[in-house]
């Protein structure tokens, strides 16, 4: 089945403590909808300039991505200049140029309303709100979040939840919105607002999923070289949900995988930067890694 993936597409600076890289394709829609992409097709739901370049887009028409949805205005791209400490935990916005992307406003194709999984990526509640306006009974919705929107925004994500099957967040943000640091409690606490299932991301310690069937706890890969972490939790959030979309029911298992499956695509994404890892991913890392993974999960006596 397909995935609608809706998002911010976005040029990049990125300065780490090693490189100064400019003029990078970013945006939570580009990661996620790349990620999705190895698991199922994708339409792209998103806003960029004129000034757009022609090989950005060509990363996902590589990968089959839909990009009748993606909306082309007179003006300047989405722009975000951001630094890393050594620490990449650690990450300061030095610059943001909203440009077309300050007017953005979703609109679907007549064939995307009808598509059964939806991914809202990590914009404003109230344009995850648009788009879920104009769906036709999706099978299941997922909805990304970060700190800004639970500073600002907050009554109008606690709208949101009613609405959305999963909700995606880092444990930060998860005791930010709900108040509770214990994951257990913020995640009871989010479930009784209305996504059924929440995914807590914890970093380089991995990932806790709930529902009501129970819970799960999904390791990190551990590695030697981290360049660029920007995306990796959009590359998660579309891995995951891609890989539910393949799925013929979707049960706490099923979720476990896709939470696995969004783990794998995430390591990738930091090792370079911007999507230059993903788009060179073959069949074979991808079966490496994943064999590694099993292992943290699974360690042999």
């Amino acid at each position: 089945m397909s995935v609608l993936v809706v998002g911010s597409v976005g040029i990049d600076r990125i300065e780490t403590t090693q490189e100064d890289r400019s003029d990078l394709l970013g945006g939570s829609a580009s990661f996620a909808g790349l990620a999705a992409s190895f698991h199922a097709p994708v339409s792209l739901i998103g806003i960029v300039g004129n000034d757009f370049p022609a090989h950005h887009r060509a990363v996902w028409e590589k990968r089959k991505i839909d990009l009748s949805g993606l909306q082309v205005a007179q003006g300047k791209t989405f722009r975000w200049h951001g630094r890393y400490e050594e620490n990449m935990n650690n990450r300061h916005t030095l610059s943001t140029e909203l440009n077309v992307f300050a007017d953005f406003k979703p609109q679907l194709p007549h064939a995307q309303k009808k598509l059964p999984f939806v991914l809202l990526g990590n914009i404003a509640p109230d344009l995850q709100r648009l788009v879920l306006d104009q769906m036709e009974k999706p099978k299941f919705t997922v909805a990304d979040t970060m700190n800004l929107w639970i500073d600002i925004a907050r009554p109008r994500l606690l709208e949101l939840l009613p609405r959305i099957d999963m909700l995606i967040l880092n444990d930060s943000e998860a005791a930010l919105l709900t108040g509770e640091s214990n994951l257990l409690r913020a995640s009871r606490w989010l479930r009784e607002r209305g996504p059924r299932y929440v995914a807590i991301k914890k970093g380089e310690h991995g990932c806790f999923l709930s529902g009501k069937e129970g819970a799960f706890a999904a390791p990190a890969i551990p590695l030697e070289k981290v360049l660029d972490p920007t995306g990796a939790g959009d590359t998660f959030a579309g891995g995951l949900t891609g890989y539910l979309a393949g799925q013929k029911e979707i049960t706490l298992s099923t979720l476990a995988h896709g939470v696995l499956e969004g783990t794998l695509l995430a390591s990738f994404a930091v090792e370079d930067f911007s999507l230059n890892r993903l788009a060179s991913l073959s069949p074979k890392d991808l079966e490496t890694r994943r064999k590694e993974l099993s292992r943290l999960i699974n360690p042999h006596p």
